[in-house]
């Protein structure tokens, strides 16, 4: 079996699926202007029976989808377990939910659009429709619920290498909480989606998005890439953020100078930003660094489809244009991605080709 430096099982990803406001190049051309960045959604049909559809709210067709998305591209009809981390939950419903208690004055309520608002109804239809019995769990940590839910999905495998483990992270924007959001003033509304908004200031963009992975414990020829490595950060002082990020790395056998490519999750707000960019400056300084939320937007589980963009870049051997702020002209083996939220969460994840472990 092939194993890490620590001498642990790896993780493979042998499909995902992602559904964001950002799929090509084409896309930052075509963007409309604004605060909001909206998924640009598939045809649903073609993933979901048209029946189950017309009762499903948005972010379980997101959800849902991308996780078919990831199985098919594994070809894997049925995973030995579902874990999902969704920050704010099914907001559609939770948003009707509450309308109609203040405009009926609480009285003769539909009970179920409340039934739908629970957090773990994603990742429930998503088992209901594949029939899958096995393990079934939701993380709602805020900003560390995707992270929390891979973390979940990655020991269950090394636990057992012949199991597969579908992990993702959902979460959606609707018009009652992007007005919500809009009153604390952190949102910027020029729309600008491109590297200079990181250096420009002036607040982050409002986003949603849904990624699936599909991890196996037994390597195969089609694998994406490995999951080597998480670590979640709450309000660290820039010592200990360098000292955790220094053990994080040597944890997986490897130092700063043999990360290749660095995903900052910046959000475009220089006082949140600021730790996480002079870290990558000082400790990644040889590496190539690029950002994705301008791309995606802000919201809490944004590290999912950092991963999916990580290791599209590990399956492509390169870096996608519009991502890239500093080319070190190196070939990507492991990509870090260094996630921060609003300057109080902070997370690793790190990734390595699959090319690199022969």
């Amino acid at each position: 079996m092939t194993t890490t430096g620590n001498n642990t099982p790896r993780v493979y990803i042998r499909g995902m699926g992602s559904i964001a406001p950002w799929r090509s190049a084409d896309d930052l051309a075509t963007a409309p202007a604004g605060a909001r960045l909206v998924c640009q959604e598939p045809v649903y049909e073609e993933w979901i029976d048209p029946r189950q559809l017309r009762r499903m709210s948005r972010i379980i067709r997101l959800g849902v989808t991308a996780g078919m998305m990831a199985l098919r591209e594994a070809q894997v009809p049925m995973p030995g377990g579902i874990v999902m981390g969704t920050g704010y939950g099914c907001m559609e419903d939770t948003g009707s939910f509450m309308t109609k208690m203040v405009t009926l004055r609480e009285e003769a309520l539909n009970p179920t659009p409340f039934i739908q608002s629970t957090h773990n109804t994603i990742g429930s239809q998503l088992a209901l429709l594949l029939g899958c019995q096995a393990y079934n769990q939701t993380f709602t940590q805020g900003a560390f619920s995707f992270e929390h839910a891979l973390l979940d999905a990655v020991l269950h495998v090394k636990e057992d290498p012949s199991r597969t483990l579908l992990a993702g992270g959902v979460d959606e924007v609707t018009d009652v909480s992007h007005a919500l959001w809009k009153r604390f003033g952190v949102f910027r509304e020029d729309g600008v989606r491109s590297l200079r908004m990181f250096k420009e200031g002036g607040g982050v963009l409002h986003g949603e998005g849904a990624a699936c992975f599909l991890l196996a414990g037994v390597p195969s020829a089609t694998d994406v890439a490995t999951v080597e490595g998480i670590e979640t950060f709450y309000k660290p002082s820039q010592v200990v953020l360098q000292r955790r990020v220094e053990q994080f790395l040597a944890s997986a056998g490897i130092t700063a100078t043999d990360v290749d490519v660095v995903l900052a999750g910046a959000g475009g707000a220089s006082q949140d930003d600021a730790l996480l960019a002079e870290l990558c400056r000082t400790s990644f300084g040889g590496s190539s660094r690029g950002f994705y939320k301008h791309l995606c937007g802000e919201y809490p589980v944004a590290t999912a489809f950092a991963c999916w963009l990580g290791a599209d870049i590990l399956r492509a051997g390169r870096v996608p244009e519009g991502v890239l702020q500093v080319d070190a002209g190196r070939t990507p083996r492991y990509v870090l991605v260094f996630n921060q939220y609003f300057g109080t969460h902070y997370s690793l994840v790190l990734l390595r080709s699959c090319r690199a472990t022969a």
